[in-house]
């Protein structure tokens, strides 16, 4: 059975990631990239799903029980290189794990250490190709060219290559070994396709030297956030690690089928880019200092959004694909017997109306912030503004990619209000650039836009903004009002609107979206605090001269986070865990901005229109070569 959530942590190579369970198992690794089948998912199923543990044995074989070491860990430095050390006694040991840098070949490279005394380990690894039902071909190689265990499906090749011999036991690969104090065995996993080149080996000592070498240069250009820049740099860190590098897309987590509620069917595979983070994501990026993965990031958006307006989509893959058809697999029980376990996304079918206000913010934040002025760019904009003209009346899902039907949502029309605004003040930037663009058409659209939200948006009973129009129901999403420049948050609607969703929407102390008993989603009601909803009520606190609550409330969300500093989409409030897909950039994302609203708010990028300072050049760099970590 898969441990908590929250017991797992992160590795990764900016190409994939591995989950790291607490046990020393690692239960999820999807190679090569992060949207590829897992060939590791014991996370969504069992062992025979695949797995592969390092730990401390049991005197009669097997693993030792729970409990009977104590595990704790860390990541070493501001680094992704993960240190867990097993202690008992006078015994103790720790296993390195961490991904060097991907070059033709993905590795994990797991080093266990002895510490003091000395320990009986065991290691087991089950590969199973194709989300975690293809049992592959075993063979043991022994020349030194192509050495090692070699795990065959079809395309998909992986190799073991290990400094213990290794045998195998059911349908796994095992080994049981002594540990001496100052004594390091290692053992490296790399994938390749089968009819190619085999991963080559991998010199370990050189291997770990780099990697965390790259991390900690990397995170030596952070800018710092007072008394929360280790929080901050734990999420930066984080959102490097779910940062594509070959194309500078960022996921918004490395997992699929991670429930938004045990048991339930809100399993959705979050393995790919939405439009909707983009703002979001640049802000963070610029706010931390990492003004070149901001611009590799605006890159992806750019080519990922070319091509017909009409034609846009709210989230594409990694490398910008646009087919990410949803499928069930049946053959994984699910994670707590969450099911369906879900691969692709048909949200990406969905029409919503806020990505266009998303893309155009991006664009107008990366121009202010990074100088970038190309009338390329602009002329698809213009496109995506003329097209927007003719649909922004239509009903549509919603920020929550709602399953029960289009409605007229009200932050959908409020991010089509950002739309038009930004295209103007773009437009007005350009000058001769942008001469031909409608600029009066625009600018009555904005106006009628505006006009409509709070003649139909605002319930006078209520004292606020509502989810829909006409409707009574709350959402979290309108705590994005003042943020966004649509409304000053010293206007009494909004002050109303934010505390009448801390009055309805606060669960002990942490925010739901909405509520699901009361607004159908097409889903069973029922669901955790929506982690990156708290952390806008932070700003919104803030904003409104509530500092010491606002601050009151970012503690809490930051004892949220696990022993390493991660955070999944969602808390359940009654179980007191972490749920949803981990880690999640969203949250991450939100932990940052929030932290620079509290920390530096004089010197913070805003999302509002009129707060970004100006930036007239990029950032000074550091070059991570030989082995670099990605695009600093």
């Amino acid at each position: 059975m898969a441990l908590r959530i929250e017991d797992y942590a992160l590795i990764g190579d900016c190409e994939t990631a591995a989950l790291v369970g607490l046990n020393g198992s690692i239960d999820w690794l999807c190679w090569p990239d992060f949207a590829s089948d897992a060939c590791l998912a014991s996370l969504l199923g069992d062992e025979e799903n695949g797995y592969w543990r390092i730990a401390p044995a049991a005197a009669g074989g097997g693993f030792a029980p729970d409990g009977v070491w104590q595990a704790t860990r860390r990541y070493v430095g501001d680094t992704l290189v993960l240190e867990t050390r097993f202690a008992q006694g006078g015994d103790a040991v720790r296993v390195l794990d961490f991904m060097p840098a991907a070059g033709r070949h993905s590795h994990v490279v797991r080093v266990v250490e002895g510490e003091s005394g000395s320990v009986t380990m065991r290691m087991e690894l089950a590969v199973r190709f194709g989300n975690g039902r293809i049992v592959p071909w075993v063979t043991q190689h022994t020349r030194p060219v192509d050495g090692g265990v070699h795990f065959v499906a079809g395309p998909d090749c992986v190799v073991l290559r290990s400094e213990v011999a290794t045998r195998g036991e059911g349908r796994r690969t095992v080994a049981d070994f002594e540990v001496a104090a100052g004594q390091r065995c290692a053992f490296t996993l790399g994938y390749g396709d089968s009819p190619g080149a085999r991963p080559p080996a991998v010199d370990v000592q050189q291997a770990l030297e780099q990697t965390t070498h790259a991390w900690a240069a990397w995170s030596a250009q952070a800018t710092g956030a007072g008394r929360y820049t280790e929080a901050v740099m734990r999420s930066l860190l984080t959102l490097k690690a779910l940062t594509f590098r070959p194309s500078g897309g960022v996921v918004a987590a490395v997992t699929t089928s991670l429930p938004e509620a045990l048991g339930g069917p809100r399993n959705w595979d979050y393995r790919y880019c939405w439009l909707r983070d983009s703002t979001f994501t640049l802000l963070a990026l610029m706010n931390g200092g990492y003004y070149k993965d901001a611009k590799a990031w605006e890159g992806w958006l750019l080519r990922a959004i070319a091509g017909s307006p009409e034609q846009v989509q709210i989230m594409y893959g990694i490398r910008g694909e646009r087919h990410l058809l949803e499928w069930e697999v049946p053959w994984l029980a699910g994670y707590e017997n969450s099911k369906p376990v879900r691969i692709g996304n048909a949200a990406a079918e969905q029409l919503q109306l806020d990505i266009y206000g998303e893309v155009m913010d991006a664009f107008f934040h990366a121009m202010r912030g990074m100088s970038a002025e190309l009338p390329a760019d602009f002329a698809l904009q213009c496109a995506l503004i003329e097209h927007l003209s003719v649909i922004w009346q239509q009903p549509d899902q919603g920020i929550w990619e709602s399953r029960s039907g289009p409605q007229q949502f009200t932050y959908s029309k409020m991010m089509v209000w950002v739309a038009f605004d930004r295209a103007i003040l773009i437009a007005e930037a350009l000058g001769a650039v942008a001469a031909e663009a409608p600029l009066e058409k625009w600018r009555g659209l904005r106006q009628q836009i505006h006009d409509e939200i709070c003649a139909r948006a605002y319930n006078e009973k209520l004292g606020a903004f509502t989810q829909t129009y006409d409707s009574e129901l709350l959402d979290s999403a309108l705590l994005l009002m003042p943020g966004v420049g649509f409304l000053p948050a010293e206007d009494p609607r909004v002050r109303g609107t934010i505390e009448a969703i801390e009055r309805k929407l606060m669960r002990n102390g942490l925010l739901l979206r909405y509520d699901t008993g009361e607004s159908a989603d097409g889903l069973p009601p029922g669901e955790g605090a929506f982690l990156a909803c708290s952390f806008w009520m932070v700003s919104c606190l803030k904003m409104i001269g509530r500092e010491a609550d606002a601050r009151a409330l970012f503690e809490r969300l930051l004892a949220l986070r696990n022993d390493v500093g991660l955070l999944a989409e969602e808390y359940d409030l009654a179980r007191k865990r972490q749920v949803g897909n981990f880690p999640q950039a969203f949250s991450h994302i939100a932990l940052v901005n929030a932290a620079f609203e509290l920390e530096k708010p004089q010197g913070r990028r805003r999302r509002h229109r009129d707060a970004s300072p100006q930036h007239t050049a990029t950032a000074p760099g550091v070059e991570l070569d030989p082995h670099p970590i990605g695009q600093s």
